[in-house]
């Protein structure tokens, strides 16, 4: 394949040299590189120059184009002319890391592989859990297509990848006014990309409330939670619940869905962190671009009625409208559970109606109470 050189946005993306070799070293010693771009560049960089263009890949360094720094790469491969298709990857150097480097990089070569080679398809692919390289995506115009199960390499196993692709004419080019959809995406591909974070609130007596990540010291309190007669009548939680399940739901459930940035699970945990119930956020449908989203929560009877849940409810939708840019809240609880609608409107939630067989619990479909909170509302 013949080299090619492309210019984007103060960016140079021109094939490797034997010049690049101690930059491009350099920068595979980060980590984050994921192992097959931190591969790829260092083949590119190795070698005489005819093995360097034999491949039919397409490998570009990255660099700002009034100082020569390198600061990314970005490249096409599994490069199928037969089919139209080629994938596309991208990797920014920590130092030029924030500033766009990937998402002007990406669009110059999408361009490329669209008007130049002819691609009628660009994939992309991420490991689940990698919000950074998933916000390029979608600010360059991939569509997600779901989640390829264990199939990509991920030290000495392999791991779920995230996979979309772009056609002609769907890339996304800079726009000049501000985007809601992309401002939503960008909040939340920040939020879940980072460690779950810690929130502190009180109950309106004043006791403390932590509402914490899940830990596996938390597994007997659950069990305990779960196995209560109430616990059982209102919600889903299997019957009868031992430690294999809430080892599952602690150490594995939970900490997918944040990596999947589809819903964040927390312990309520009281002023001496023990867990004394746990309450979740969910977003619905896109999880990128929703506006909306529901709660559900439980509280262990042996932390009743002292406040716990209304608090950690009131802090949890605070923390989803101002982090998730999140519009609307919903809730629901089957109709007699009057505990759980209590709980709802004391943390602002007006409640809207019934919703007609809404709900299958243990093979019965029942009725629900339904309501909301807005953003904007007061609790």
């Amino acid at each position: 394949m013949d080299p090619v050189e492309l210019r984007e946005e103060g960016l140079l993306l021109r094939p490797w040299g034997p010049d690049d070799a101690a930059e491009v070293y350099q920068a595979c010693q980060d980590p984050s590189m994921p192992r097959r771009l931190r591969a790829h560049a260092l083949a590119s960089v190795a070698g005489p120059a005819e093995a360097r263009t034999a491949t039919d890949d397409v490998s570009l360094g990255v660099f700002d184009a009034s100082t020569g720094t390198l600061v990314g790469t970005c490249g096409l491969v599994r490069i199928d002319p037969a089919v139209g298709q080629a994938e596309l990857g991208y990797w920014t150097a920590p130092p030029a890391r924030g500033r766009g480097v990937a998402t002007s990089a990406a669009r110059a070569i999408v361009r490329y592989a669209v008007g130049t080679l002819g691609v009628r398809r660009v994939l992309w692919r991420a490991k689940v859990g990698n919000h950074a390289s998933r916000l390029v995506a979608v600010r360059i115009g991939v569509r997600f297509e779901g989640i390829e199960r264990a199939s990509l390499p991920d030290g000495d196993g392999w791991a779920d990848a995230w996979t979309g692709a772009l056609l002609p004419g769907e890339l996304r080019e800079p726009g000049t006014e501000p985007d809601p959809a992309l401002e939503r995406a960008a909040a939340r591909c920040r939020v879940f990309g980072r460690p779950q974070p810690t929130l502190q609130t009180v109950t309106r007596d004043g006791r403390p409330v932590r509402l914490r990540p899940l830990r596996p010291e938390d597994v007997p309190a659950c069990v305990r939670a779960c196995r209560d007669p109430d616990t059982v009548r209102y919600t889903t939680v299997p019957d009868p619940y031992d430690e294999t399940h809430a080892e599952r739901f602690i150490l594995s459930d939970a900490p997918a869905l944040w990596a999947r940035g589809t819903e964040a699970v927390f312990a309520v945990a009281d002023a001496d962190d023990a867990m004394v119930g746990t309450i979740s956020l969910r977003l619905h449908g896109d999880e990128l671009f929703t506006p909306t989203g529901d709660v559900g929560y439980l509280i262990g009877p042996w932390a009743r009625g002292r406040g716990y849940a209304s608090a950690a409810l009131r802090a949890l939708t605070d923390w989803g409208f101002a982090n998730l840019a999140l519009r609307r809240i919903e809730w629901q609880a089957y109709v007699g559970n009057a505990a759980s609608r209590a709980v709802a409107e004391r943390a602002g939630f007006r409640i809207e109606g019934v919703r007609r067989q809404a709900l299958q619990h243990r093979g019965t479909f029942r009725d629900t109470w339904s309501g909301a909170r807005i953003a904007g509302d007061q609790s």
